[in-house]
């Protein structure tokens, strides 16, 4: 493919470029996070993968921009910015509501029979896994607290009200995009999916991280690893060693 979408750089971040890179990572951040949570594994990665971090409107430079508080909505405008990424073969890493996002951009990537060549699903429940949340309709405090819970934050963020008040948008509007989120029924990938979850994470059990495999109709793995919700910050090396048996598999296959 040739050329690139207008709005590419708007989405995508390249911290490492690798132009002679066999193959793409591309990674879908959590609720409230942003591209820069996925900085750590495009320097080790690079530069035998070319590393793209996708920044959602509503944070970090994009913070000015209106957030979007639906996950087809998201998928629909991700669609055609990484179809111009398809030249290379893609592999999708998403973390929690990231997950879901890369699960249905890899739908509408396969209509387009240019689908990724496996979907790495992290700490999130499988999309026909359903529980009855409402974090999004609380107020400020509420919100925070549970961000603090899960630990997806480093506390010295919420020392600084001007910083609270940035990230609060997004935040709420992510967590009513993943609350409200629901799968097609019968929705199916072709290519491989790997679910990777914390043994302790409350938003996930095993079980719910397990009924992935009912999303692929091609090969399934689940990793299960020591942690909560993000630990993933806790256990890198051991993530990292994952997704390097794949990348190096591929890489090897070129």
């Amino acid at each position: 493919m040739t050329g690139l979408a207008p709005d590419t750089d708007l989405w995508c971040r390249s911290f490492h470029p690798a132009p002679q890179a066999p193959s793409r990572l591309v990674c879908f951040p959590h609720a409230g996070g942003s591209a820069s949570f996925y900085f750590p594994v495009s320097a080790q990665l690079s530069p035998g993968t070319d590393v793209i971090a996708l920044q959602y409107p509503g944070r970090q430079d994009r913070r000015l921009e209106p957030c979007i508080e639906d996950i087809h909505q998201l998928a629909d405008e991700l669609h055609p910015v990484l179809r111009t990424l398809a030249d290379r073969p893609l592999t999708f890493f998403g973390h929690s509501m990231g997950a879901v996002i890369a699960f249905e951009v890899a739908r509408r990537l396969e209509r387009d029979g240019e689908g990724p060549v496996h979907l790495f699903a992290s700490g999130r429940r499988a999309p026909s896994r359903y529980r009855d949340e409402d974090v999004h309709e609380r107020d400020d405090e509420g919100i925070l607290a549970e961000i603090r819970a899960m630990s997806g934050t480093d506390s010295q963020v919420f020392a600084s009200e001007e910083i609270v008040r940035m990230v609060l948008p997004a935040l709420r509007s992510d967590y009513k995009a993943v609350e409200t989120y629901r799968s097609e029924p019968g929705s199916v990938l072709r290519c491989p999916i790997t679910a990777l979850t914390g043994d302790n994470d409350p938003k996930t059990s095993i079980e719910e991280a397990r009924a992935w495999q009912e999303h692929t109709s091609g090969v399934f793995d689940l990793q299960v690893f020591q942690g909560g919700h993000f630990y993933l910050s806790s256990r890198p090396g051991e993530v990292m060693k994952v997704l390097s048996a794949h990348l190096d598999a591929l890489a090897a296959g070129a």
